[in-house]
């Protein structure tokens, strides 16, 4: 074994791999690996090198892994957006605590785990998308639309009011690497299909109907035979996670409300030097629309390649500015852009800062109707033709004064705002056990909360924030106030927690009563078990028709039942059950029993015949293909980043979460 290891780790491959894992050393010194490191990562993703898929995780061979780190604040912002989405789903019913387990916070990031996988997995296959591909998904985005069709002007006013601002180059990137991330499981998601075979055969099923029978057993009469102590102790320490109050804190608070801050003083010079700072905000730029014809030159083209472009692009041109060209017409023969060909080569409006700058740059030095070119891009050539001009327009200091006006006093509310607050923090913090000395130096007031659990209160208590600072570790053991946090716009609040009850048991004595009327009801209920069972062995033997009318019971009888209907004459869960039990064989009813709204029922399926196919019409018929094929679509993605998941390491730092 030894000679064989000796043998594996020698020659010029070995060597080789050597000399690759001693570069680092050479330029960082072996200190530098040696040295401690402060990791910040929630999810760790490694996989060897496509050249050596075997190699071992070991130091210094994992250098040459390829490393992704999902960072602490990625997932947090992660977790924070899906906090916020759920609480605006479910409103009240939104319960904070169990947001917070560590169920829900592995399954967001899984989902960033995914997402990364996809990115690698674009990576690793060099997966590119096509500069048409890219304007054509834009385009398609309804937020860029009017009337229904993409307005570049939109486009460029929404990237512009993005915080941080956009521009159109790193918008369209950014749609580039969503496009070539999603690009494998998407077209594996399209690919799904389903045969006739199936679908007849689903929908035989999904247009079943059964011939049913069923007995409603009443309630038994209510359980009144002594409790005993032995039983109420018994039940007491089976069920005592039944008995437990929650944790809850009652809070002191300082809230500071810009909007209840007094308005500064404006005056007219002040909003006549801010409409001066401001004027490129009040007018809008010269615009000017074009048409191209282009001539695609690719980035590794070759020099008969590029040298073919260029003529081609010449002779365009010339056709382009011969008397009496029709240029739309010339476009859609010829051009190379699909996103404009169809128009005629029409790009629309657009200013300064929208395209290249050698295509920008002739544009806005043309005159109505002439045609240049050809001009080189990273696209290739184009022919230009200009059509309109529509000039810039400055709006006046009068028709934006009452705009101005509104910022000037927003803007010193929030400066007072700011002011106050950080006055507000310094003065807590010299000293954090109280928030009455530094309220009552800022004409403050100190307000307290009645004691609230995680699942929140009204007022500042429904604030998710406000709840995470209130039953954290630092605020409950150390009784100092929380940092300043924010509940809104110019609204924020500093808290400090006054009294904490953990969660506990409730002793007996203050249950007893409930522990009594839950045994009494779970006698109840068993005596209800047993009279279904009862009633279900005598159908077994003698028919449910017979058994129910020796009970003194009544018989309901629905025939032709349908699994699914529009409007149910009968509760759905009780309708389920009905179809979940096997069809009748040689005319012997299936017999069962369930629970329905609280009420037990035995059944007998007496008999069941296949949907009609006939009376399914062709949209249904393909509605449902799409349906069904969507669901086996996504079930095949989910396979396959399964897959893509086993050839990688990941690492989760659960304290991190």
């Amino acid at each position: 074994m030894l000679q064989k290891l000796r043998e594996k780790t020698s020659g010029w491959i070995a060597g080789t791999i050597l000399t690759i894992v001693t570069i680092p050393f050479a330029f960082f010194g072996v200190e530098s690996y040696m040295s401690q490191r402060v990791e910040t990562y929630v999810a760790r993703i490694a996989q060897p090198p496509s050249w050596w898929p075997s190699a071992p995780r070991v130091w210094p061979v994992t250098l040459l892994w390829q490393i992704e780190d999902i960072d602490a604040q990625t997932f947090k912002e992660r977790f924070e957006n899906a906090r916020i989405n759920l609480r605006n789903a479910q409103g009240d019913a939104f319960d904070p605590k169990a947001f917070e387990s560590v169920e829900n916070k592995r399954r967001v990031l899984d989902a960033l785990i995914d997402e990364k996988l996809m990115q690698l997995t674009a990576q690793r296959h060099d997966i590119r998308i096509s500069d048409a591909e890219v304007a054509d998904t834009i385009a398609r985005i309804p937020d860029f639309q009017v009337d229904g069709r993409f307005n570049a002007d939109r486009y460029q006013m929404i990237l512009a009011a993005q915080n941080p601002p956009l521009t159109p180059r790193a918008f369209e990137a950014k749609i580039r690497e969503e496009l070539a991330t999603n690009l494998i499981p998407a077209r594996i998601g399209r690919s799904a299909f389903v045969t006739d075979r199936e679908l007849d055969r689903l929908m035989r099923l999904l247009g079943e109907h059964r011939d049913v029978a069923f007995v409603a057993l009443p309630a038994p009469p209510a359980d009144t035979a002594p409790v005993s102590e032995a039983e109420i102790a018994a039940w007491y320490k089976a069920h005592q996670g039944d008995y437990r109050s929650p944790e809850t804190v009652r809070l002191e608070y300082v809230e500071v409300d810009g909007s209840t801050l007094p308005a500064p003083a404006v005056d007219e010079a002040s909003l006549r030097k801010r409409y001066q700072e401001q004027i490129a905000k009040y007018s809008s730029p010269e615009k000017r629309e074009v048409a191209h014809i282009l001539v695609q030159l690719p980035a590794n083209a070759s020099e008969a390649e590029r040298q073919a472009a260029a003529a081609r692009a010449n002779r365009l041109a010339a056709q382009a500015r011969a008397p009496g060209a029709d240029f739309a017409a010339l476009a859609r023969a010829n051009s190379d852009d699909a996103g404009s060909k169809a128009a005629g080569g029409d790009l629309g409006w657009i200013s300064k800062g929208a395209m290249p700058a050698a295509f920008e740059q002739a544009a806005f030095a043309m005159q109505p109707g002439e045609v240049r070119g050809p001009v080189k891009t990273e696209f290739g050539w184009h022919i230009i033709k200009l059509n309109q001009i529509q000039p810039g327009v400055q709006r006046p200091f009068e028709e934006v004064r009452q705009e101005l006006e509104k910022q000037a006093l927003d803007n010193g509310r929030e400066q007072a705002f700011n002011e106050l607050t950080s006055k507000l923090v310094d003065a807590v913090y010299k000293n954090p056990t109280s928030l009455a000395p530094a309220a009552q130096a800022l004409g403050l007031k100190v307000q307290t909360t009645p004691a609230f659990s995680r699942a929140g209160a009204p007022g500042i208590a429904s604030d998710p924030k406000v709840l995470r600072a209130a039953f954290s570790d630092s605020l409950i053991q150390d009784g100092t106030a929380s940092d300043p946090i924010e509940l809104g716009p110019l609204r924020t609040v500093m808290i400090r927690v006054i009294e904490h009850t953990p969660e506990q048991v409730l002793p007996l004595a203050q249950v007893r009563s409930a522990v009594i009327a839950a045994i009494h009801a779970e006698r109840a209920r068993k005596a209800a078990d047993a009279n279904a069972e009862a009633l279900l062995a005598a159908a077994r033997r003698q028919g449910l028709d017979a058994a129910a009318n020796a009970a003194g019971l009544a018989v309901v009888k629905f025939d032709d039942l349908p699994r699914r209907s529009p409007a149910p004459v009968l509760p759905q869960p009780l309708v389920d059950a009905f179809f979940n039990v096997p069809r009748p064989q040689k005319d012997v009813p299936v017999l069962g029993k369930t629970r329905a709204g609280g009420q037990l029922v035995v059944f007998a399926v007496r008999a069941a015949r296949d949907g009609d196919l006939t009376q399914v019409t062709a949209q249904e018929r393909d509605q449902l293909r799409r349906q069904v094929a969507m669901a086996l679509g996504a079930q095949e993605q989910e396979a396959f980043i399964k897959t893509v998941r086993s050839h990688y390491t990941i690492t989760v730092a659960e304290d991190r979460l």
